[in-house]
């Protein structure tokens, strides 16, 4: 069984132990997370589509790790003008174990 489930405005598919790395959610590290923003429940050749979100369907998780991802870096540059910026980005994010899937109505 698993779930597609919509949070940080991405949809990540969610099965019972999966890691999935989402958009920085709040909460320490151990903390109890419930996303109810279910779109699709797929078991065996059971297939559930909701429109948009699956009424009474949850995924339940726990928070893994909080932390910010490899940096990217970007570059401006206008030529014959000497203008030159340089900066740099780090996105936060929320590692999540699923521990239940919920199917709902």
């Amino acid at each position: 069984m698993y779930a597609i489930v919509k949070t940080g405005g991405k949809q990540y598919k969610a099965a019972k132990d999966d890691v999935i790395r989402v958009e920085k959610l709040e909460g320490d590290v151990g903390a109890k997370v419930e996303l109810s923003e279910v779109v699709l429940v797929a078991e065996g050749d059971k297939v559930t589509v909701g429109s948009p979100f699956i009424k009474g369907a949850k995924v339940h998780g726990e928070i893994v790790e909080q932390g910010k991802a490899k940096k990217i870096n970007a570059f401006n540059y206008k030529p014959k003008k000497n203008e030159r910026k340089r900066w740099g980005h780090r996105q936060p994010f929320t590692s999540l174990r699923i521990t239940k899937v919920e199917a709902g109505k």
